[in-house]
């Protein structure tokens, strides 16, 4: 489509600072293997994390929530779903098993497309898998209620033939003139985005498209740090680069730099919070207790238990509970609020007394 046309992928020029950031994500790409070979029981904990939070992430920016128990459940436990919601994060969940299990072997192409959106919406009678039989709209809602349209995608009519030949541009960008990856991926992602060729699930299955095409080229940190997570986290940002660089798409002469620096940028964290994490995990030989206390003494502001639980993913939550209990009787820290939306704050006259 219009960012993987040949002439517009020719006329992209990167600066310095887009050149060096592209370099210091191959850099840390040369780590995995050192890490994969000397920690892999860390490896396996992270992993386990990071399909809670892909699955829990992706489904939430969208407006689909569980109880955290109950999306662990799901993932980990494969426990049945009991309700819409819990249908669409088992279904994201299967989807996001099997690219992290058969990526290798799953081509960038519409039959590829069409099963991951049959896959995120096998367990609900919807149209899984099928483009879109009526125009859609990208739609900004206010917090007063008013909305805005935000982008038209690809008319319903057009949807087939765009993708077709959206594919097409992808495979010949790679396979015929070897065009850099890190600036396709992005470009494809926008695309895709831009197309919108299902009714519903496009943001969804944009991710795993996302986490498809960095497999294909060995970008193997989804695998242990959820992109999806960051992107909720950065929600505003990650919107507004959409934004950017959606305007002029239908002419070919939209701004792809908005967007590219975004989706660089959430790799370079992914990869920067991967090393952190393996690193002071690899070389602590400290007691676990005492890992939480100086996670929870790391914070800033209020926290949640699954916070804590992102550095210390080897540890189980019943372990972090506990300590978070007794640092609450020891004064050092204090609760706020209670049940899902539960945080918790350091003591500011603990911490003062702490450091004297």
């Amino acid at each position: 489509m219009r960012s993987l046309n040949l002439n517009y992928l020719e006329s992209i020029r990167l600066s310095t600072s887009q050149a060096s950031t592209l370099k210091k994500i191959g850099e840390f790409q040369g780590k995995q293997a050192l890490f994969a070979r000397q920690t892999p029981e860390i490896l396996q904990s992270l992993k386990q994390l990071a399909q809670v939070e892909s699955s829990e992430s992706s489904n939430r920016i969208e407006g689909v929530t569980a109880p955290p128990h109950r999306v662990k459940a799901l993932v980990l436990d494969a426990t049945k779903p009991q309700n819409r919601s819990e249908q669409e994060i088992a279904g994201y969940r299967d989807a996001l098993e099997l690219i992290h299990e058969s990526a290798e072997y799953m081509a960038f192409s519409i039959p590829t497309v069409r099963q991951m959106h049959s896959l995120m919406y096998r367990y609900l009678p919807d149209e899984a898998g099928q483009w879109k039989h009526k125009d859609n709209e990208i739609v900004e809602i206010h917090p007063d209620g008013t909305r805005d349209i935000r982008f038209v995608p690809v008319l319903a009519a057009e949807t087939a033939e765009s993708m077709e030949t959206f594919v097409r541009n992808y495979a010949r960008a790679i396979d015929q003139e070897h065009i850099e990856p890190l600036v396709v991926i992005p470009l494809t992602i926008l695309d895709f985005l831009c197309v919108h060729p299902f009714r519903d699930g496009n943001g969804r299955v944009s991710r795993l498209v996302t986490l498809l095409l960095l497999y294909h080229f060995d970008y193997q940190v989804g695998r242990y740090i959820s992109l999806e997570r960051i992107v909720e986290e950065s929600k505003t940002t990650y919107y507004e680069a959409l934004k950017r660089s959606s305007q002029r798409w239908h002419e070919g002469e939209h701004d792809p730099y908005p967007w590219m620096n975004y989706f660089w940028g959430v790799l370079l964290r992914a990869y920067r919070e991967f090393e952190q994490r393996v690193g002071e995990i690899r070389t602590t030989k400290i007691s676990k207790t005492e890992q939480i206390r100086m996670a929870v003494d790391r914070r800033v502001g209020p926290f949640a238990i699954s916070d804590i639980e992102r550095e210390c993913p080897h540890i189980s939550r019943d372990m972090i509970k506990l300590v978070l209990r007794d640092l609450r009787d020891q004064g050092v820290i204090v609760g706020q609020g209670k049940g899902r939306g539960a945080k918790w704050i350091r003591n500011a006259q603990s911490r003062i007394k702490n450091q004297t």
